[in-house]
């Protein structure tokens, strides 16, 4: 092996070593109680792991119902993100009309709003429709903010499609209906698969939304939930570890599986023809 590339291999690690180590050390983290996460050195190993951390949040800190809450509303949101983002993005580049190139404008308008200059008008729009409380709010919320990227994404894989395709089927008597749902959308499972996980993962973190929209249990997610261990005279840090650590598993097993996805879904559409 040259030079060159041994030296390539070994930076390549040590960059996997800086990505890989805080997942172990939140794993050490999350066995450890208070006194031994404060009594020595925070990079040592736990000399008794307290796997008790995990039963307790499951538990007691009704880690469970707010694990549940974050799977139904980021698989309800992203299935609608997705649909409509290919729905939106099918009519404006297989479909010729006058406001076509309007309409993705105003798509790529909303990709430039703040999520956080929006939080006052979104909460008092809520507010008069009653959904201030309910899970609504959130995958409305999650769906909105999500279409312009979502949308991008999929532009340059539907402008590579070929066009004969769906001319064979409309004069085989097929309707628009059903060349998209039959056709065209099987054909973008590779970029549908890269918006899928982007989605799941931005909704699966997210926090300010569930935050400011929902104030009962039965309805926050993980990353609201996580609070809950943080009190005012006493936190117990070897929880708040072991919720981190469940709610990063769904995400780290879904990159495991789909990584190479993304990378094909992005450039799926780079080059025409």
């Amino acid at each position: 092996m040259k030079l060159p590339y041994v030296f390539l291999y070994m930076v390549l690690a040590l960059i996997a070593v800086f990505q890989i180590y805080p997942l172990i050390w939140l794993l050490s983290f999350s066995l450890k109680d208070n006194t031994e996460i404060f009594g020595k050195s925070p990079f040592a190993l736990p000399e008794s792991p307290k796997w008790e951390n995990y039963v307790k949040v499951w538990t007691d800190g009704n880690i469970g119902t707010y694990f549940f809450n974050s799977v139904w509303i980021t698989v309800l949101s992203v299935a609608l993100t997705v649909l409509l983002a290919s729905m939106v993005t099918f009519a404006i580049t297989r479909m010729n009309w006058k406001l076509n190139k309007p309409v993705l404008g105003l798509f790529m308008v909303g990709y430039m709003i703040p999520i956080h200059s929006a939080l006052i008008p979104l909460f008092s729009m809520f507010n008069k429709v009653g959904l201030i409380d309910n899970p609504l709010s959130i995958v409305i919320t999650y769906t909105a903010y999500n279409l312009p990227l979502t949308i991008m994404i999929l532009l340059g894989f539907y402008y590579s499609l070929p066009r004969e395709m769906e001319e064979a089927a409309i004069m085989d008597g097929c309707s628009i209906n059903r060349l998209f749902f039959k056709i065209i959308l099987p054909m973008t499972t590779p970029v549908v698969s890269t918006t899928v996980i982007i989605n799941m993962i931005f909704n699966w973190n997210e926090f300010v939304f569930v935050n400011t929209f929902i104030s009962s249990e039965k309805y926050k997610t993980l990353t609201v939930g996580i609070q809950n261990f943080i009190g005012q005279y006493m936190t117990d840090w070897g929880a708040i570890g072991a919720t981190l650590m469940i709610s990063v598993l769904p995400l780290l097993i879904a990159f495991i599986f789909f990584s190479d996805r993304i990378i094909d879904g992005i450039t799926a559409g780079a080059v025409k023809g």
